[in-house]
């Protein structure tokens, strides 16, 4: 007995279905896939990371939005949810009158968790390479005070910069944005012991 074909959804179809769906889906190469719900540190972390950055947004001609607001990406057709997203400048959405998909992120911050972090370290950092609009990218540890930043190279605008803070006392800068971000302020609520103990219990056995 032959196996089932497995059914693709077009874009579109994609699209149609997560506009009515509770609970939020990636999207690439024609398959969805649910983005499973986050802890409290993880939940902790992208609140404070939004209201930071909202804060030192006021000043600038810059937008900071969160999870969920989806962000498309044309050269590979990936559909996804940032922890959080800044745009500088003009708001540039998917043309299917609908005003919740966007095209141009300036920033994009990702919570590190144990099941995402080779994903948003490896596969979709690759995939955000490709958006033109993106000058820099951002991971945040749940385990450890630990800020890591990749900053395009406006000289190549290809390579990109690495930069590590990794102490309560530590601010890392943020330059597509001109902000930056103090780690006391960023893991000032987070329970480090409970959540290396969370990561630990749900990290696969070898």
């Amino acid at each position: 007995m032959s196996a089932q074909s497995k059914h693709f959804l077009t874009p579109e179809e994609y699209l149609a279905i997560e506009r009515k769906s509770e609970e939020r889906h990636e999207y690439f190469d024609g398959e969805m896939f649910l983005m499973s719900g986050g802890t409290e540190e993880h939940a902790l972390l992208g609140a404070t990371i939004i209201g930071e950055l909202h804060g030192q947004m006021k000043r600038t001609g810059c937008r900071v939005y969160s999870n969920d607001f989806r962000v498309f990406i044309p050269r590979t057709g990936l559909y996804t949810y940032p922890d959080a997203t800044v745009v500088c400048g003009e708001t540039i959405l998917v043309d299917d009158g609908k005003r919740d998909t966007l095209l141009n992120p300036t920033l994009i911050v990702e919570v590190l968790s144990s099941s995402t972090e080779s994903y948003d370290r490896g596969g979709k950092f690759a995939q955000y390479q490709t958006i033109e609009s993106l000058a820099e990218y951002v991971l945040i540890s749940q385990t450890q005070p630990r800020i890591e930043c990749f900053t395009k190279d406006k000289d190549t605008n290809e390579k990109w910069i690495y930069r590590r803070a990794d102490s309560m006392e530590a601010t890392i800068e943020l330059a597509s944005i001109n902000g930056s971000l103090a780690l006391a302020d960023v893991f000032a609520n987070v329970d480090f012991e409970r959540a290396r103990s969370k990561a630990e219990r749900s990290r696969p056995l070898a």
